[in-house]
């Protein structure tokens, strides 16, 4: 049986895959409505802060203080994740949303490209089920009819990526660093990345009749999925987290399929069950306790020394 913190880091991610999965289905009902990509993520990540900002000022207080290095990097990874958002959102208004969420689950991928390239090893049953996945998505791309499009496919893909190097990031910072403390900070930088893309670019106001009931669902759904995303992460690692969070795709599909009516062809039925393989190896994965690396081309990310017992909140959520 695994130790009671990776029971909990399991089930953080699996919650964080469940709130994610269902994201896209109300991101596509809003843009349909009359949302543009831009003022959509301005509106939920703002609301999204807010709600954290208020949760913490109530419960949390101790945990707005984090050492600078610390700040620093959940700075950039909000950028990352940022950026991400603003091209996830723009795909999203050119696929269906079963399809983008399938290509935008690459991230666990990108999460083990970011981790090799810093020079952290991963497990071999973690390799085959990334081995597993790779067929998965490709066979989860295969349509029975029509072309992908590609522009709006490679911003997934680059989404993906950003969005697994943001992982990387807030691994190293959730080491020293509670998770809500580290959700703050990377959901405000990422307020921030898009609410500037928003002023520079779009400045569209949404319509009265447009569905905020999807947009603001979508702000409180944000809130809830980094809490448990960075749990999850502060447990088990990026890559673990990753892989689990491959569970969001069976919550997009199935919800696309029955409310925007979207269908999955023979060959995507098959990568879904890959992908299930893949999500069901977890209980037999060896998931090492999350330390601090003191190499790696994120290493600048460290304090440079943090005494025994100084933080007493470091084993907390």
């Amino acid at each position: 049986m695994k130790p009671a913190g990776q029971r909990q880091g399991i089930f953080a991610a699996l919650a964080s895959a469940l709130f994610l999965g269902v994201i896209p289905i109300f991101g596509k009902v809003a843009i349909g409505s009359g949302f543009t990509p831009l003022s959509l993520i301005a509106l939920r990540s703002g609301i999204a802060v807010i709600l954290m900002i208020v949760a913490m000022g109530l419960f949390k207080r101790k945990f707005f203080y984090i050492y600078p290095v610390g700040l620093l990097g959940c700075l950039l990874a909000g950028l990352f994740n940022g950026l991400g958002s603003i091209l996830y959102y723009s795909a999203l208004s050119r696929l269906d949303a079963g399809l983008g969420q399938m290509l935008y689950s690459f991230y666990p991928l990108f999460v083990a490209l970011w981790l090799l390239l810093d020079r952290q090893a991963i497990t071999r049953l973690t390799a085959f089920r990334l081995g597993l996945a790779l067929p998965a998505m490709i066979l989860l791309m295969q349509r029975q009819s029509g072309a992908v499009d590609l522009i709006g496919g490679l911003m997934m893909l680059g989404s993906a990526a950003l969005y697994g190097l943001h992982l990387i990031i807030n691994q190293r910072i959730l080491y020293e660093a509670p998770a809500p403390t580290v959700t703050l900070y990377t959901l405000l930088s990422m307020a921030v990345t898009v609410d500037i893309a928003y002023l520079l670019f779009d400045r569209s106001i949404p319509a009265p009749n447009v569905a905020w009931w999807a947009a603001l669902s979508m702000a409180f759904i944000t809130f809830s999925s980094r809490v448990t995303l960075f749990a999850g992460v502060k447990r088990l690692g990026g890559l673990q987290t990753a892989l689990l969070g491959l569970g969001e795709v069976f919550i997009t599909v199935l919800l696309s399929v029955v409310f925007l009516h979207e269908r999955l062809s023979s060959q995507q039925w098959l990568g879904a069950l890959f992908l299930a393989i893949s999500l069901s190896l977890v209980g037999f994965d060896r998931i090492s306790p999350q330390k601090r690396i003191s190499t790696g081309w994120l290493s600048w990310l460290n304090p440079p020394t943090i005494p025994t017992g100084e933080f007493p909140w470091q084993s907390q959520l």
